[in-house]
């Protein structure tokens, strides 16, 4: 009794444990019955919020879907301008699930990397289309932020206008795979979205954003090299004018200092002609005034330069006048 007891607690446990399952927060549930999506009454698919819930076990399995915004990456493309210029460009798409039902049937079970392939086709179609109807000018300024936004509702409504036809061939060879298969395991026709949409795979794009636009190497390095030898030729220019301008400068400044030189030489010249005058004349009041005593400073400012060492020696004659003040002072006064 006691092991028939504990068998049907085993038993019991084991049934809860394979009945209950839980979804992790930021993902939702589907639960597939014999590989179909389990849906209402009114043929709507049962999606699971985070939490614990309960199946039947053994007859149906439960597929979890990431519901939180998922960011693709695209690798640096090729595409073409207005003015048939190319542009290499570096851009990324945030996306979300909308529709878990359509999403898990359209990319085979819910894989990331055939919706990201899906969605990566198309918004490399529209991001072509949009480029060719403006020139690099209007890509890399005002015209950046609207071009985005008309991807991205491209991408999420559908496209219209002049490329309609282009576009729904371009549908047919992405998308129409996955609406066939849509519509094969709903046994219903979905004309509900737009079928050249992103809306059609479950998938609503966020945001789309152009991170880099480069040049192709080959015309970046021509442009380099135009812009390297504009701006040597600028240099030149400039550096010669510069040495115009020092040129200038220099004889300038030449012409002024000589000018100057001139000037304060002839000033000079002018002073000391003034000044020697006005020593010859203040030479000739003394003369006028007392001859005899300007003849004896003078004779004894040359004793005084004449015989400044003691070595010196001078050969002259005794009676010589030099020597007239050295006499007695009789005589002196007598030759006087």
């Amino acid at each position: 009794m006691r092991k028939s007891l504990m068998l049907i607690i085993v038993t019991v446990l084991m049934i809860l444990y394979v009945s209950l399952f839980v979804v992790q927060e930021g993902h939702r549930g589907i639960v597939l019955r014999f590989g179909k999506v389990l849906r209402d009454n009114n043929n709507n698919p049962l999606i699971y919020n985070p939490g614990l819930h309960i199946k039947i076990p053994f007859i149906e399995t439960v597929k979890n879907l990431d519901a939180r915004i998922q960011t693709m990456e695209n690798q640096a493309d090729r595409f073409v301008t207005m003015e048939k210029k190319d542009l290499i460009v570096d851009s990324y798409i945030k996306w979300i699930i909308s529709d878990f039902s359509r999403y898990y049937l359209a990319t085979g079970g819910g894989d990331v990397s055939q919706a990201e392939v899906l969605l990566k086709r198309k918004f490399s179609d529209r991001l072509r289309s949009e480029l060719g109807r403006l020139d690099v000018k209007g890509i890399v300024t005002d015209s950046r932020n609207q071009l985005m936004t008309d991807v991205r509702h491209a991408l999420n409504y559908g496209t219209s206008g002049d490329n309609e036809e282009y576009q729904v061939i371009q549908t047919n060879n992405t998308i129409s795979p996955a609406i066939t298969h849509i519509e094969h395991d709903t046994n219903t026709i979905q004309p509900v979205v737009n079928p050249n949409s992103m809306a059609t795979l479950g998938i609503k794009v966020v945001d789309v954003r152009i991170k880099q636009i480069n040049l192709p190497t080959e015309v970046s390095d021509a442009i380099y090299q135009r812009m390297r030898a504009e701006r040597e030729a600028v240099a030149r220019r400039h550096r010669s004018q510069g040495q115009e301008e020092a040129e200038k400068l220099r004889a300038s400044s030449d012409y002024k200092a000589t000018r100057t030189l001139a000037e304060a030489e002839r000033q000079a010249l002018i002073m000391r002609g003034e000044a020697d005058s006005e020593t010859a004349k203040l030479y000739a009041n003394a003369f006028n005034k007392d001859p005899a005593f300007y003849a004896f400073i003078r004779s004894l400012r040359a004793y005084e330069n004449s015989f400044n060492n003691n070595n010196d020696m001078m050969i002259l004659d005794p009676e010589s006048n030099f020597f007239r003040f050295m006499k007695l002072p009789e005589n002196t006064v007598g030759n006087r």
